[in-house]
Formats: structure tokens, sequence, C-alpha cells
């Protein structure tokens, strides 16, 4: 017997069917080491040595691949055909190494698929090879320099910009585009100008619409008509002019295929027509490529989905063209197959692209085996696979030059449609052949026949005021479109890389629209500032490309390392000696739209509105950055950094908005704008009432009835009927909840905490209870993490807000898309370094006791 290691499970239980059983198949759950998140894991000094470290949950799957290999024959690495797949079988090889008694002299093999078919999986099993060591190092060489940039980088900006949470290699430039286009927004200025079309009509009476292109003897673009005036004057020259057809034009063109999928595409496309983010995008392929129980057969359907290829393999290409003509007719088969080359910067195009496995299983005979979410990306990469192959489109485009005059006055005007007469590939995208329309022409209308002189008959002349538009917010898929063009990071990190700026709080997504948040701006300027080299695109892109060469086999991945390290050494050595007032002025200058938004009186932004001498500044603290006065602690003045910094400005730190009056009390209620944002207040003083907006609410909407119920939180709902005890409702840090007896149970939202009635109280406390909520001893480890580099042990534990990391009196809890049983040390030493800048607590690790003192020797008398 043969012991075969897959990383998943899903993938495992395919693959043993297909092979017997002659082999027994078991899954690494991904990576089995990793760097401890530490100093000392990568060790420049000592040629870059790298300490690797084994979790808990891994030890034990370790075990039982330990346990299967002492019993085997021999041992088969079969994990994922790319550099993190080689990564994996080379870690589990590595352990086994060095376990006594378990690989021994047994033949150790690696093999690949590209897809998880019988035949693919059969046919790798017959020609296996050894682990490809470049491979290898390029991981070695990419882990090594994300693990040292963020592990220097991360507490640079701890140390000089508080509540910061970390840098990366690939995060920081990415983060740097999306904060580089929200500047271009604000720096954009509108223009004006005005279009001008015409509504014709043929002498058969069929309309149609024509644009103004020249006048006066002078070409017309698309700014050229700049106001009103311009266009009026335009617009009644036409009203009175004749009109022919000067010209028709018809030429006839061919659009062709866009090539399969990659990586990078198959999100872009998945994000613009199903919504998918592209962490979701890649977990519904992974699923595909794994294997879908069809009818009693375990299958992958899809080729494996971390790719930069483009090109099929001959076997594939054959099936396609096979399919086109069975489905489609031998018209929509060209005579010969199509190749094509990526345009992708670093394309390495290792792999076949993504396609179906097998062109006879339509997403319509698939439908019944998937659900939603899968044949909707399934029908996505077989069409695009498919058309891939097909025909080119024959559209004709026609253009019609049209002159207009009036007196002595002419101008041209320009009307362009274009027809389809032979859909092609198109046909593989639409249900009926005939309705198939260009899929990039949407400007395009089909134009009615007109012949040239032919004279025709003005409807109306529209003169409509347009104005420029600033360039838009990067979407998911645009941000991968332009990572992938400029060479930054690989394919298979872009769904990582996006993620982690959402789970850094560092983007917000609005609409498919990735905004950067104040913190996420904070940090670019400051790496734009004092790290501009390690932001930059050309740079990234370089070192990325020589990694590729590492891949190779061209470079050598340690020498990569030492150039790197000794640059960036140097940089992190001159910030010790950076001053924050010198942080904080080059970000007043960098950030200066957003710190100092332009005010609707035109006076200066820079200058206190309470106090009217101070001057505006940014100013830090444990909580992050926020704007103050110059004059504290004489003018109290704050206003919190963000998206809407005007907006609180305008509502007004320094002048609070009146709201009415307590009923019961007689005290003003007012509106109010803090660092930490709005609030709403009764009376005046310390003892003052106050409570915070909560999330979705906005300023300009708080009425008095509004502001009245929040400060009449936290509300009791009910004695509760086996305690006795009164169940309250309120709104906390972590959002609304029901309390009582030390169990927290939370509310689905703010509405509920003023509408929830004793019975759905109970039930929720009931609920929370028997999952362990409530006062109760510290919950027992889901994970093990190590021991933190201060000493004492950081776990992953289950609480009342949920799963959160511990060490010591910290705790920190873990953003919403992370699994306990995926954090890593690095992760968790993030976190709690977070919450430790914030203020969450202390850690309790046991510190050597003083060394005694000597007691100083007796002086002698000679």
């Amino acid at each position: 017997m043969n012991v075969v290691v897959v990383e998943s499970p899903a993938k495992a239980k395919t693959i043993n069917k297909y092979l017997g059983s002659d082999y027994k198949v078991l899954a690494s759950f991904g990576h089995v080491r990793d760097l401890p998140a530490k100093d000392g894991s990568v060790r420049p000094d000592e040629d870059f040595e790298m300490s690797w470290q084994v979790d808990t949950a891994s030890n034990k799957r370790l075990k039982e691949i330990s346990e299967a290999v002492k019993k085997s024959d021999g041992l088969i690495l079969a994990t994922d055909p790319d550099r993190e797949g080689e990564a994996i079988s080379w870690h589990v090889l590595q352990v086994l190494s060095k376990k006594r008694g378990v690989l021994g002299d047994k033949p150790v093999k690696r093999v690949v698929f590209n897809a998880i078919t019988k035949r693919a999986v059969l046919d790798a099993m017959a020609n296996p090879r050894d682990i490809d060591a470049s491979l290898v190092d390029a991981y070695l060489a990419r882990r090594a320099l994300d693990y040292l940039v963020g592990f220097n980088l991360s507490p640079v900006l701890w140390r000089k910009l508080p509540g910061a949470r970390s840098a990366g290699r690939v995060q920081s430039v990415a983060l740097r585009l999306v904060c580089d286009r929200e500047s271009e927004i604000e720096r954009f200025v509108s223009e004006e100008y005005w279009q001008i079309v015409a509504h014709l009509q043929t002498p058969r009476n069929e309309g149609f619409e024509a644009r103004l292109v020249s006048a006066d003897g002078k070409k017309l673009q698309k700014m050229s008509v700049t106001n009103a005036d311009d266009a009026n004057r335009l617009k009644t020259m036409l009203d009175g002019a004749a009109f022919v057809a000067e010209s028709v034009e018809a030429k006839p063109t061919k659009r062709n295929p866009a090539p399969p999928f990659t990586t990078s595409t198959l999100q872009q496309a998945a994000s613009s027509k199903l919504g998918f983010n592209a962490s979701r995008t890649m977990q519904v392929a992974q699923r595909l490529y794994e294997g879908i129980d069809i009818g009693g057969e375990t299958v992958g359907l899809i080729t494996y989905m971390r790719t930069d290829g483009v090109q099929m393999a001959g076997e594939a290409i054959d099936a396609a063209r096979q399919a086109i003509g069975e489905q489609f007719g031998d018209r929509y088969r060209p005579e010969k197959p199509r190749f094509y080359a990526t345009k992708a910067k670093n394309a390495q195009e290792a792999h076949e692209a993504i396609r179906p496995t097998d062109f006879s299983r339509t997403p319509d005979q698939m439908k019944r085996f998937l659900d939603s979410d899968q044949l909707r990306l399934y029908d996505l990469v077989w069409k695009r696979a498919i058309a891939s192959q097909m025909a080119s489109a024959e559209i004709e485009r026609t253009t019609v030059e049209i002159s207009a005059v009036n007196g002595d006055s002419r101008a041209g005007l320009r009307a362009t449609g274009s027809v389809i007469r032979f859909d092609g590939f198109i046909a593989a995208y639409t249900d009926q052949k005939e309705d198939a329309a260009p899929a990039d022409d949407d400007d395009d209308k089909r134009l009615p026949r007109i012949d040239a002189k032919d004279q025709l008959e003005r409807e109306k002349i529209d003169a409509s005021q347009h104005f420029t538009e600033p360039p838009p917010r990067y979407s998911e898929a645009s941000l991968i479109k332009k990572m992938e063009e400029l060479g930054i990071g690989r394919p298979s990190t872009y769904a990582a890389t996006l993620a982690t700026l959402r789970d850094r709080e560092y983007v917000t997504i609005d609409k498919r629209k990735l905004i950067p948040e104040a913190k996420g701006r904070l940090v670019t300027a400051f790496l734009e500032n004092f790290f501009e080299r390690y932001v930059e695109y050309d740079f990234t892109a370089a070192l990325e490309e020589k990694l590729d060469k590492i891949s190779a086999g061209d470079l050598a991945w340690k020498d990569v390392l030492k150039d790197f390290w000794t640059e960036f050494l140097t940089h992190i050595e001159k910030t010790k000696e950076l001053r924050v007032s010198n942080v904080l002025d080059a970000l007043n200058e960098e950030l200066a739209p957003l710190v100092f938004p332009e005010r609707e009186d035109g006076s200066n932004p820079r200058i206190c509105p309470k106090c009217g001498t101070g001057n505006l500044s940014l100013k830090l603290s444990r909580y992050g950055a926020f704007v103050g006065c110059s004059n504290y602690p004489d003018c109290g003045y704050t206003r919190q950094l963000g998206a809407n910094a005007a907006d609180a400005e305008a509502s007004g730190s320094d002048e609070p908005a009146e709201l009415g009056n307590d009923p019961h009390t007689g005290e003003p209620i007012t509106l109010r704008t803090g660092r930490f944002g709005p609030y709403v207040q009764r009376g005046e003083g310390k003892d003052a009432k106050r409570s915070s907006l909560p999330k979705g609410w906005k300023p300009e909407d708080i009425d008095h009835e509004k502001a009245l119920a929040l400060l009449s939180l936290p509300r009791d709902v009910g004695m509760h009927p086996e305690t006795g005890k009164m169940i309250s409702a309120g709104l906390g840090r972590y959002g609304p909840f029901v309390h009582s007896d030390g169990v927290y149970a939370n509310l689905e939202s703010i509405e509920d905490v003023f509408s929830v009635g004793l019975n759905r109280a109970v039930t929720l406390i009931a609920e929370k209870k028997a999952n362990g909520g409530g006062r109760r001893a510290k919950a027992a480890a889901l994970k093990e993490l190590g021991d933190h580099p201060d000493g004492g042990a950081i776990t992953v534990r289950d609480g009342r807000y949920g799963p959160y990391v511990n060490w010591g009196k910290i705790n920190a809890t873990l953003p919403k898309d992370m699994k306990p049983d995926a954090v890593t040390t690095e992760q968790a030493l993030e976190l709690i370094a977070a919450k430790a800048a914030k203020g969450g607590g202390k850690a309790t690790t046991r510190k050597k006791a003083p060394a005694k003192r000597k007691k100083p020797a007796a002086k002698t008398e000679s």
C-alpha cells in the first residue's frame, strides 16, 4: 500500500475513489508548518536560516500521516501543481524525514495533475518526479521576504502611527493604488462641456441620431463646446439647417473571442457579472476543482484555478472543437485551432487556463448537481472556454457622414452603427443566436437603411450639458486587473491581499467600490513619505520578476534576499530617529484634502473654528489619529478623521446642534461630534449622559425622538422568569445586545434594542448560555499557538462575543472572516499587538526574579 498526501479532505475523498484499495489518501489540511511570528524566525545574519513551527492541529495530522507511512510501501506527494503546493509537499517531506523509523529507504514520489479526473490522476501516477527545488526556493524567498517586511515594518507603524495594524510587501502597494485613486478624485476639477445631437429621419421615415462633429470649418472634440452660449448658437443654426447624407461607408470587421480564464480574469468576470468578491470566487472554484458528486461519480468539473496561463492542452482544444460542431454547427468551428499568449506582466504560463474538464458536461446538464454559486461560476468557465475556440463574429460597421447647411453656415454630423452578420463565438453567450449583440459596443446602435445623397428630415436638435467626472474608484475586479498589469503580486494571492485590507479596516466596500478608510490613507501616506521605495509600483514588480526567476532556476534565492535586506535594514534603522512631530508634519501636507476639507464660507480650513486662533493638525492617540487644535488644553476642539470630516465640522463639534430638552429632567439634548465620531448628549459637564450614534445612523437623521431613545439605553425588558433578574437591552462596543445575570446575547440590529420583548430576550439568553455564554471560568483553548516572544502561551478561545486570541490578560477578537482553526501565530501576534496598542490590558507573564545583589568584597588593608 502507498500513502498519498493531498491538501484537502474533499480532494482526498475524490482521489481515493480513483486509486482504489492499494492507496491510502490523507489530507494535510494545507500547510503543516509556518514561521512563528517572533523575532528570529528568519535570521539574515545566519545566511537567512528559517525556523519552522508545527501547530497543534497539524501535529495531529502529521502523526496520522507518519503512522500510515510506517506501514506503507512508499509515499506519494500529490499536492497542488503550483508553488504553494510544492512547498506543502516539501514541508511534509521535511517533517517525515526527521522522524525516526518513518521513511527509511521507502520511495518518495511527487505527482501533479491539473484536473481531478480519473484519467488525469492515473496519468500523473504513471509519471512521477522529484520535488522541484526551484519552486521550493521561490516559496522560501517569498515567505522570508513577507516575514522580514511585515515583522520589521509593522512595529515601526505601531510606534510612529498608533492605530495602524500592519504593513506588507504586496498588501501595502495594493492599498496605495486605492489611496492614490482617492487622491485623484479629491484633486479632480470638473469641467463643463455640451453635446449636440440631431434626431433625424430617412426618406423611409425611419429615425436615427447623429452627433455634431464639425462646425464653421473646425473639427469638434468632446470638450470643444464648453458653455451654453456656444451650444445654443450651434443648436439654433441646426434648427434651421437642411441635412444631407454625404457618404455612407459600411466596413466589414471581425471580433475575436477572448482567451479562457486565468485566475485574475475569472475573479474580474465573477465580480462584474456575478457580484462575487475574490475570496468567494476562489472558494467556489476550489469546490468545482476538487470534485462534485454527479450521479454517484465524484469528479472535478474544472481544471486548477490558480494559474496565469491562457492556453488549453491539445486534447482539451480537440474536445472543445468537437463540442462546438455538435452543439453549434460546423460553421462555428474555425478551420484551425486558436492559440493564445498572455499579455500580463511576469506571467509564467506554467499551467493551463481554467477550463471544464469535459466540454460535454454543459451547464444545463450540471444544473441539478450544483448549488446556485457553483452553477453560475461553472457557466462562466464553460462559456468562456468553449467560446475561445469558436469562429470570429462578423460585424458590419456603418458610418454616415452628414452635412448641415443653413445659409452661409455649415456643420458636419456623424451617425454610426453596427449589424452582426454572423454571431460566431457570441452564440456561446446567448440562448438565441439571433438576439446576440456585441458585448463591447453598447453605444453602437443599429442604423436604418441610409443611401448617399438622401435628404434627411429634422425631428429635433438636443443640446445637453455635461460635466467631466473623476476617475472611478476601484472595484475588486478593476484593482485585480491593475495589479496584474503592473506585475504586483501573483494571481493566487490577490484574494488574500484584498481580504487583508478589509480585515485591517484599511478599506471598506460600498456598492462594490473600494473606499480607503482614514486609517488606510494614514498608513499609505506614512509609507510613501518614509518608505517610498517599498511601495513603488516598479520596485515591487521588479522584485516579483526576480522571484519568478528563482522559480525558473535562473536566480539564487538567498542572493535576492541579501540584496533586498541590506537596503531595507538601513531604512528601518533610520526610522528609529524619526520623531512623531516629523510624521505629523508630513501627513498634514500629504493628506491635506482629508485633514483640512474646504469650508463653505471659504475660511482657512487650517484655523480652529472654535477658538479662531489655533492651528488644526493631526494628533495621535492610542486609538488612532484625529484632528485637534494647537491651543489645547485651552481649546478642546477635536474632530474625527475620516471621509465625512467636512460634514463633521459642519455639524459642529464647536457648536452643538440643539435637539430639544429631556421631558423628565429639563436638560438640553444636543448632537455633537468628537474625535471618535458623532454622539448625542444630555446635560453639560462631566456627568452628562452621552451615547454614540450606532452604525448606520447618520447625524443628519437624528431628531429629538431618536436622541431620547439612545439616551434611555440600557432599556429594561423585564424580569427573567427563572432567575428573577432584570433583562436589559443596550448598545455596547460590539453592537446591540440583551443582558441578564452576566450573560450577554447579541441582537441583529439597533432597532431590536428598542423593540425586543421578554420572550425573545429569554430565548436569546438561553441560547447564548447553552453555547457557553455568561460568567464562567476561562473557556478551554480551541487552539494552541505556542509562546509569545515575551513569554506566556497564545491560545484561541471562544467567548461571549465570539472567538478570540488570548495572551495573558489581552483578549483580541477575531475578524468575522477569520476562522478559529485557521489562525496562525503571526496573525495572532498582530491582533494582540493591535489590542495592546488600544489599551486592551496587560499581559500577565511570569517574569524572572531579579538577580540577588552580591555583597561588596570586604576591603583589605595592606
